[in-house]
C-alpha cells in the first residue's frame, strides 16, 4: 500500500508533461495508479477483513518518533472501493468531458486528481495522527486548486477561497484535537489509541476539535455552504470530491474514531445533532434548486448528515447501515453528477427549466440514472434500499433517544425522495409547455461510465454477501453482532413499513406542486451563506482595524508593542508557578560588580542625555559591559561576537545620526507621551532583568537535545566548545540557511540605497558633494553655516 500511494504522486507529478503530447488522453493514463491499487486492495481483501489487518511501516523520523503507518483494515478497504473505484471511472469520463484541444486544463486537472487520489488513498490507511493530519491537508489543498481551475472567473476563485477558509480552519481544529488526544493517550498510532481510548477533560476537548474538523470537511451545518458554492467546478471533479471522496473524508474520520468514543457525550451528542439538522436542511433546500448540480449537491449534504447521524449513533447495527450507504452513496451520486455532466456538455444546459424530452432520446443514460435515483431515494432493488433498512432497523427503537433519531431519519428520507423526483422529472421528463430539446447523441462511452456505478448499486444489492463482511467487520468494533443481514428482504417488518409509508409520503408531496413550493425557501437572513460573507468581512474589518493602529510608521509604538508582548506571554508562564528555581547568589566573581555598575551607570546616563552622539556612545558602553560580563563569565567567544556587533552598531548609529541634528528635539507631541513609554520601558526592562536573574538559578535540569548536544560534542565532532559544535556541525545547514538570509538581505538592502542613490542623483542633476552645498543642506546634520547652525527642511524623526 505504500507503493501505491507514493505511485500516486510520481504519476501525477509525470502527468503534466505527457498532456503536451497526449492532450486529454492523458487522464486515460492517469486512471492507471487508481485502477490498479483497487485490483490490489482487492486481492488482498481477505487479509483486511480477517481480523488481523497487515501493517506496514515508513519512519521518516525515527529519532523522534515520526513514522507513517499504513493500517489495512475493513474500513480502509470499504473506502478504497469508492477513492480508486469511483476515481478510475472519473478519470476516464474526464478524457472524453475534456476539450481536446486544451492541454492545460488537461496537465492541471489529471495531475490534481491523481494528486488527491493518492492523498485521499494515504488518508484512509494512516494509522498514526500526523499523517493522517499530513494527507488530510493535501485533500484541502487539492481540492482548492481543483475548484478554482484557472482563477480567472472571479466566482471561481470566490467559491475555491470559500472552501479552503473553512477546510483549513477545520484542519487546523483537527490538528489540536489529534495532538490533545495523542498526548493524552501517551500514543499518536490511532490503533493504539482505539485500543485503550483515555479519558479525562483534554480528550473531551480534544473530540469536540476532532469533531470541528470533520463538520467542516464533510459539509456539516453551519459550515455546509462551501460544498453547493463549490459546484463551479468541473462536473468530473464534482463527480469524485464531491459526492465519493473529499466529502467523505469527515464521516471517515467520525468513523474511524467511533468505536473508542461512541459512548462519549462530548462525541455523539454533536454528531447526531447537527447530523440529523443538516440532514433536514439539505433536503428541505433542495426542493428549491433549478439546477442540477445544486440540486445534488445539496442532496449531497443532506446525504451526508444521515451518515453522520448513523456514524455518531455508535451501535453495531447503525455502523453497518453507516458502511453500506458510504458506499451506496458514492456510487449513486457519482453517477447523477456524470449524468449531469453529460446533459450540460450535449443539451447546452442544466437548468430544469429549460431541459425537455431528454428521456426519449437517451432511453439508456435515462434508465442508468433512474437506477441511481432509486437507490438514492431508498427503493428496492438497489444498495440504498438495503442501507435505509438497516439504518431504520437501527434508530426506530424502545430508547427515546433513538426513536427522536429514527423519526428525523424518515422526515429526511421523505425530503430525500421529492427531490429525486425532481431531478428525475426535470432533467428526463417531457413538459408539456416546452419544446422538445434537439437530437443529439449522448456518447456511449461517457454514458458507459455512467452505467457502472449505476449497476454497480444494483449487483451489490442483490448480493449483499458481497460487502456484509466489510462493513460488519468494521461494525464488530462497536460490540457483538446482533441477529441481522444485510438483504433486500427480511420479511414484513416495522423497517419495511416505515420504507414504504417513507415512499408515499414523498410521492404525495411531489404530486402536490403547491406543497412543494412551499419548501426549500430560508430568510435570506438565516442562510449559513450570509454568516460566511459576514464572518469574513468582521475578521477584515478587525485586521484592518488592528494594523491600523498598531502599524502607524512609528517607531515608539513598534517598540512599545514588542515590549508588552515581551512581557505579558513569558509573565504568564512565570506567574504560572510551574517553573522551580534554585537559590540565587549575588555575584560569582567580584569584577562583577563594577562592571554592572558601570553598565547601570551608562544606561541611565543615556536615558537622559541631550545630543544623540552622546546617547549612542553610552548604549556602545551598555554593549561593551555586557561582552564583559561574558568574558567573566568564560564565555570569550559570545564576548567577542558581542563586540563586533556592537562596534558595528555604533558606526551604523553614527553613519544615521549625521543626517539628524546633533540635539535631541522636544516638542509638545513626544513630552505628551513620554510618561506612557517611560512606564513600558521600565516594566519592561525590570522583567527582564528580573527573568534573567531568576532562568540564572534554573535547577531543574537541561532538556534532552542539551545533553546530547554535550555527550556528542568531542567524539562526534572534535570540538571542546559545545557551542561552536552546534553552530557549526550539529545545525550546520541552519547556519548556512541564516547566512544566506543575511546575505540576500544585505544585497537587496545595499542595491537599493545605490538604486536610490542613482535616482536622486539623476534628478538633481548634481553629485551629492556639490561644491554649492545644496546636497547638504538637504540631508546633513546642519545648515550652509555650519554643523550647528539650524538645519533646513530636515525631517525630525522622534524616538
Amino acid at each position: 500500500m505504500l507503493v501505491a500511494i507514493v505511485a500516486h504522486f510520481v504519476l501525477a507529478a509525470v502527468l503534466p508533461s505527457l498532456a503536451n503530447r497526449f492532450g486529454r488522453v492523458v487522464f486515460l493514463i492517469g486512471a492507471i495508479a487508481p485502477a490498479a491499487t483497487l485490483a490490489y486492495a482487492l486481492s488482498r481483501a481477505g487479509e483486511a477483513i480477517g481480523g488481523n489487518p497487515p501493517l506496514e511501516t515508513l519512519a521518516w523520523a525515527p529519532v523522534i518518533g515520526l513514522e507513517f503507518t499504513a493500517r489495512f483494515d475493513e474500513l480502509a478497504l470499504l473506502m478504497i472501493l469508492l477513492v480508486s473505484g469511483v476515481g478510475t471511472v472519473v478519470l476516464c469520463y474526464y478524457s472524453r468531458y475534456a476539450k481536446p484541444d486544451d492541454h492545460r486544463t488537461a496537465a492541471r486537472d489529471s495531475a490534481l486528481l491523481v494528486t488527491f487520489a493518492g492523498a485521499m488513498l494515504g488518508l484512509v490507511l494512516a494509522d498514526d495522527v500526523i499523517s493522517l493530519y499530513l494527507f488530510w491537508e493535501i485533500t484541502t489543498i487539492a481540492s482548492f486548486l481543483l475548484v478554482g481551475g484557472d482563477g480567472i472567473a472571479k466566482r471561481l476563485r470566490n467559491s475555491a477561497t470559500q472552501a479552503l477558509l473553512v477546510t483549513v480552519l477545520g484542519g487546523l481544529s483537527l490538528l489540536l484535537g489529534l495532538i490533545f488526544l495523542g498526548t493524552a493517550a501517551g500514543t499518536f498510532r490511532i490503533s493504539e489509541i482505539l485500543a485503550d481510548p483515555p479519558s479525562g477533560a483534554m480528550v473531551t476537548a480534544a473530540l469536540v476539535l476532532i469533531i470541528v474538523g470533520a463538520l467542516t470537511k464533510s459539509a456539516q451545518v453551519p459550515f455546509h455552504p462551501w460544498l453547493p458554492t463549490a459546484m463551479v467546478a468541473p462536473t468530473p471533479v464534482s463527480a469524485y470530491l464531491h459526492a465519493a471522496a473529499m466529502v467523505k473524508a469527515g464521516v471517515y474520520l467520525v468513523a474511524r474514531f467511533a468505536p473508542g468514543f461512541a459512548d462519549h457525550p462530548a462525541w455523539w451528542i454533536p454528531i447526531v445533532v447537527c447530523g440529523l439538522w443538516t440532514m433536514l436542511l439539505g433536503g428541505f433546500r433542495a426542493l428549491r434548486q433549478y439546477d442540477l448540480k445544486t440540486l445534488l449537491a445539496y442532496g449531497t449534504v443532506s446525504q451526508l448528515g444521515l451518515l453522520m447521524v448513523l456514524v455518531g449513533t455508535g451501535t453495531w447495527l447503525s455502523a453497518l447501515a453507516a458502511g453500506t450507504l458510504i458506499l451506496a452513496h458514492g456510487l449513486f451520486k457519482s453517477a447523477l453528477f456524470l449524468t449531469v455532466g453529460i446533459i450540460d456538455k450535449r443539451a447546452g444546459t442544466r437548468d430544469v427549466r429549460e431541459l425537455s424530452g431528454l428521456g426519449r432520446q437517451w432511453r439508456f443514460l435515462a434508465a442508468m440514472a433512474t437506477l441511481s435515483l432509486m437507490s438514492m431515494a431508498g427503493l428496492p432493488p438497489l444498495l440504498g434500499f438495503v442501507g435505509k433498512e438497516a439504518a431504520l432497523e437501527a434508530t426506530f427503537h424502545g430508547d427515546p433517544v433513538d426513536l427522536l433519531v429514527g423519526i428525523g431519519v424518515a422526515i429526511g428520507s421523505v425530503l430525500t425522495v421529492v427531490y429525486s423526483l425532481r431531478f428525475l422529472r426535470g432533467a428526463f421528463g417531457t413538459k408539456p409547455d416546452m419544446e422538445p430539446a434537439p437530437a443529439v447523441r449522448c456518447g456511449r462511452f461517457m454514458t458507459g461510465l455512467v452505467a457502472i456505478p449505476s449497476l454497480a448499486g444494483l449487483v451489490l444489492a442483490v448480493t449483499p454477501g458481497l460487502i456484509e463482511p466489510i462493513v460488519a467487520g468494521y461494525a464488530g468494533g462497536f460490540g457483538p453482532a446482533p441477529d441481522y443481514h444485510l438483504a433486500l428482504w427480511h420479511g414484513f417488518t416495522p423497517p419495511l413499513f416505515i420504507s414504504a409509508a417513507v415512499i408515499v409520503a414523498g410521492l404525495l408531496v411531489h404530486r402536490f406542486a403547491g406543497v412543494q413550493r412551499l419548501g426549500g425557501h430560508v430568510p435570506k437572513a438565516l442562510h449559513a451563506q450570509t454568516w460566511y460573507t459576514k464572518a469574513v468581512e468582521g475578521i477584515e474589518s478587525v485586521a484592518q482595524g488592528v494594523t491600523g493602529r498598531i502599524q502607524v510608521g512609528s517607531l515608539p509604538v513598534y517598540l512599545g508593542i514588542t515590549l508588552v508582548t515581551l512581557v505579558v506571554v513569558p509573565g504568564a508562564g512565570l506567574l504560572s508557578g510551574d517553573v522551580e528555581f534554585g537559590p540565587l547568589r549575588l555575584y560569582d566573581n567580584w569584577l562583577q560588580i563594577p562592571v554592572t555598575l558601570l553598565i547601570m551607570i551608562a544606561a541611565v546616563t543615556a536615558v537622559i542625555a541631550r545630543r544623540r552622539l552622546t546617547a549612542v556612545l553610552l548604549a556602545g558602553v551598555v554593549g561593551y559591559g555586557i561582552g564583559a560580563w561574558f568574558v567573566l563569565d568564560g564565555g570569550a567567544d559570545l564576548a567577542l561576537v558581542q563586540f563586533l556587533v556592537e562596534t558595528v552598531t555604533i558606526v551604523v548609529f553614527v553613519f544615521v545620526i549625521r543626517r539628524f541634528p546633533p540635539r535631541f528635539t522636544e516638542d509638545k507631541a513626544y513630552v505628551h507621551g513620554r510618561w506612557a513609554k517611560g512606564v513600558i520601558a521600565g516594566v519592561a526592562g525590570v522583567f527582564v532583568a528580573v527573568l534573567a536573574v531568576l532562568y540564572s538559578g534554573y535547577t531543574s535540569g537541561m532538556p534532552a537535545a542539551s545533553r546530547e548536544y554535550i555527550e556528542r560534542a568531542e567524539d562526534s565532532a572534535g570540538a571542546t566548545n559545545v557551542v561552536n559544535a552546534i553552530i557549526v556541525e550539529f545545525r550546520a545547514l541552519d547556519t548556512i540557511g541564516e547566512i544566506v538570509v543575511l546575505v540576500i538581505a544585505a544585497t537587496g538592502a545595499a542595491s537599493l540605497i545605490l538604486a536610490r542613490s542613482r535616482k536622486r542623483d539623476a534628478d538633481d542633476g548634481t553629485d551629492a558633494d556639490s561644491e554649492d552645498g545644496t546636497a547638504m543642506v538637504a540631508g546633513g546634520t546642519g545648515g550652509p553655516d555650519g554643523p550647528d547652525s539650524p538645519a533646513v527642511d530636515t525631517p525630525e524623526v522622534r524616538s
